[in-house]
């Protein structure tokens, strides 16, 4: 079993960054002194886990996590400067400093240092998360042990609910648009109007008719889901925003 490092101040370390074309070394204190920050670690870049859960939720999640005091939010694993940059552009994913562990030092010193020879990774991190308030770890949690790459609780879910059990995840909402469409853009309207993120895809660059027949047995645009419910068309969003702030007001 892993032992935990909550408790314990975070080991000393020098990253080896790179900013535009730039080599920037950042110690431990620079990046963890005086502030909260969220830590997850992970096997490696571009992997598949890593790619399609980890990094997006904890990026989409940013925003809850910043009004609970967290400070930043970091990606880590033992992968070097570059690698961490272009995957960084890859996902997107700019509420979320990668940070290169290259040499594994890091990861050594919490204790999670792990053997991927069986992949040809050399040494890899454990899949971990851990909450860190002014250098010292407060909180951690860590995979199990078990084989394969377990996913139960370093998510960002987890750890949002550690900050606030009560806490609320943001919508899931995606649009399915179509180029130069009034009705599309009356939609995104609303949605930003009422402080709704969402996901945008277009047709015939994200998906084709055929599919919007098939998610939503419709051929008309936009086509609006929420939590995986089909909410429909721009008035159909307009009254259910509108019966939403209702019920808010009501409660």
């Amino acid at each position: 079993m892993f032992e935990s490092f909550e408790g314990k101040k975070l080991p000393d370390v020098t990253f080896k960054t790179r900013e535009d074309h730039d080599w920037v070394e950042k110690t431990t204190a620079d990046i963890f002194g005086g502030k909260t920050v969220v830590v997850f670690s992970l096997p490696g870049a571009f992997t598949p886990t890593c790619s399609s859960s980890h990094v997006p939720r904890y990026n989409q999640l940013a925003p809850k996590f910043a009004e609970l005091g967290v400070d930043e939010i970091i990606c880590v694993s033992v992968n070097d400067a570059f690698v961490m940059n272009e995957w960084k552009l890859a996902q997107n994913a700019d509420r979320i400093t990668f940070l290169p562990d290259g040499n594994g030092e890091l990861t050594d010193g919490v204790g999670l240092l792990v053997g991927k020879e069986d992949l040809g990774f050399g040494k890899r991190s454990w899949r971990y998360s851990m909450l860190v308030k002014d250098g010292v770890v407060e909180k951690m949690f860590i995979e199990p042990q078990e084989p394969g790459d377990p996913f139960h609780v370093s998510d960002a879910d987890t750890m949002l609910k550690y900050l606030d059990p009560n806490a609320e995840a943001p919508l899931d909402v995606t649009v399915f648009s179509r180029p130069g469409c009034p009705f599309c853009a009356k939609a995104k309207g609303l949605l930003r109007d009422a402080g709704i993120e969402f996901e945008e895809l277009v047709l015939n660059r994200d998906y084709t008719d055929q599919t919007l027949r098939a998610v939503a047995n419709a051929t008309t645009y936009p086509q609006v889901f929420v939590d995986g419910q089909l909410i429909g068309g721009s008035d159909d969003l307009e009254t259910w925003l509108s019966e939403r702030n209702t019920s808010d007001r009501a409660a």
